[in-house]
C-alpha cells in the first residue's frame, strides 16, 4: 500500500525520521552522561517504548495509571509515573503494577504521601516515590528546596517507601533557575542523609540544551519522536524534523482565497502555538489554516503562488501532536511513500 491509496483523513508517521529524531536524542544524552527515561504521552504505542529502550532509554515515563498499565502489558518493566495518584481506586492499580513491574511515582504534598503510605507497607519491596518540584512552570510541585527536603524526609520515614529523588518539569528557556533550585534542594538533602539518587528533568524544547542542568540525572521529553510545529517555533530542530502528518484531501474550494480540508478539530486538535494558523501544509507553505470546525479546516490559500484544487490531498502538520494521536484509533508507519503498517494507538484515551 502507498500513501496514494489511503482514505483521509489518515495519521502518517515516517519512521525514517521518527529514527533519526530518537537517535539523536540518545546521542546527546550518552555523551553527557544522561539518562533518558521518555515520555510515551506523545506516541503511545508499546513498539515505540520498546524501540526507545533498544536505543539505550532506561525506563519509560506516564502521565497516567492507565498508560503504565498499557505499556507494562506490553512486556515495559522501568516506568515512572510523574502525576500525583490519589483514591482508593488507583492506589490498587497502582499496587498491582508494583507488583509486577519496577515503578516509581512522585509526590508533591503529605497528602499524596500518605496515601501511598497505607497502600504500600512492605519494607521488602518499597515504592519508590520522587518529590515533585515546581521550578518555575506553576503547574504541581512543592514550591521550595526546604519544602522538597521535608517532604523527602516525610516518604523516607514511611516503611513502605523509598525516596527516589526529584522531579521537575521546568519552564521553557529557564535551564539556569532550574539548575539553581535542583542543585539548592540537592545540597540540603544530602546534608541531611538523604542524598537524591535521581534527579529528574523533562521537556522537549530545551532537550539539547539539557546539559546545562548539571544536577539532573536523567532527562525525560516526550514530544522529540515526533516533533511538531510548537515544538519548532520554540526552537527545536526545524519543520523538516516532524515526523507525524495528517493526511487530508481539499473538499472545497468556495472562494478563490478559501479552501477546505477534510480534517477539523477532531483529528487536528485545536491547540494554538506561537505561529499563524492550525498547522502547516507542507505542499501550501504560505497556506494559513485560519480556523477549525469539527470536520473542516478553513485554509487562506491568498498568499500562495498557485492555488489548490478540489480533490488534491495534502499533508499538514499538526501544531500539537500529543493530542493529534489520542485522537485517533490507528496510525500508518511509513518509509518513504509506503505503508509498512497500519498499527492501533495503544494507549489512547487511557486518561485515568
Amino acid at each position: 500500500m502507498r500513501t496514494e491509496d489511503l482514505d483521509t483523513p489518515a495519521v502518517l508517521v515516517d519512521l525514517d525520521r521518527v529514527e533519526r529524531n530518537l537517535c539523536r536524542a540518545q546521542d546527546y544524552a550518552d555523551r553527557h552522561g544522561l539518562r533518558l527515561r521518555p515520555h510515551i504521552k506523545t506516541h503511545k504505542l508499546v513498539r515505540f517504548a520498546r524501540w526507545q529502550m533498544d536505543l539505550g532509554a532506561h525506563g519509560i515515563t506516564c502521565q497516567k495509571l492507565g498508560e503504565a498499565e498499557c505499556m507494562a502489558a506490553g512486556g515495559i518493566a522501568d516506568i515512572l509515573v510523574t502525576y500525583n495518584i490519589l483514591g482508593a481506586a488507583k492506589l490498587r492499580r497502582l499496587a498491582e503494577l508494583h507488583a509486577r513491574v519496577r515503578m516509581a511515582v512522585v509526590a508533591d504534598s503529605r497528602e499524596v504521601v500518605e496515601g501511598y503510605a497505607a497502600t504500600f507497607t512492605d519494607p521488602g519491596h518499597r515504592l519508590r516515590v520522587l518529590v515533585e518540584c515546581d521550578t518555575g512552570a506553576g503547574r504541581c510541585g512543592v514550591q521550595t528546596p526546604r519544602e522538597a527536603l521535608e517532604l523527602a524526609r516525610t516518604v523516607a520515614a514511611a516503611p513502605g517507601l523509598a525516596f527516589a529523588g526529584l522531579m521537575t518539569f521546568q519552564p521553557r528557556d529557564a535551564t539556569a533557575a532550574t539548575e539553581a533550585w535542583l542543585a539548592e534542594a540537592r545540597d540540603l538533602l544530602a546534608a541531611a542523609g538523604l542524598p537524591p539518587a535521581t534527579v529528574s528533568a523533562g521537556g522537549t524544547p530545551d532537550l539539547f540544551r539539557a546539559a546545562e542542568i548539571a544536577s539532573a540525572t536523567e532527562y525525560r521529553p516526550g514530544t522529540y519522536i515526533y516533533s511538531d510545529r510548537m515544538q519548532v517555533a520554540w526552537g527545536h530542530g526545524t519543520l523538516e524534523d516532524c515526523a507525524l502528518t495528517v493526511l487530508t484531501t481539499v473538499v472545497a474550494r468556495p472562494t478563490a482565497e478559501r479552501a477546505i480540508l477534510d480534517a477539523g478539530s477532531k483529528v487536528l486538535a485545536a491547540d494554538t502555538a506561537p505561529v499563524p494558523g492550525h498547522g502547516h501544509i507542507r505542499e501550501y507553505p504560505e497556506a494559513v489554516i485560519r480556523g477549525l470546525s469539527e470536520e473542516h479546516a478553513i485554509v487562506d490559500v491568498s498568499a500562495c503562488p498557485h492555488e489548490p484544487r478540489i480533490g488534491e490531498r495534502v499533508r499538514v502538520i499538526p501544531n500539537h501532536v500529543c493530542p493529534v494521536v489520542n485522537l485517533t484509533d490507528r496510525v500508518h508507519l511509513l518509509r518513504g511513500d509506503r505503508v509498512e503498517e497500519i498499527v492501533p494507538v495503544d494507549a489512547r484515551g487511557r486518561v485515568t
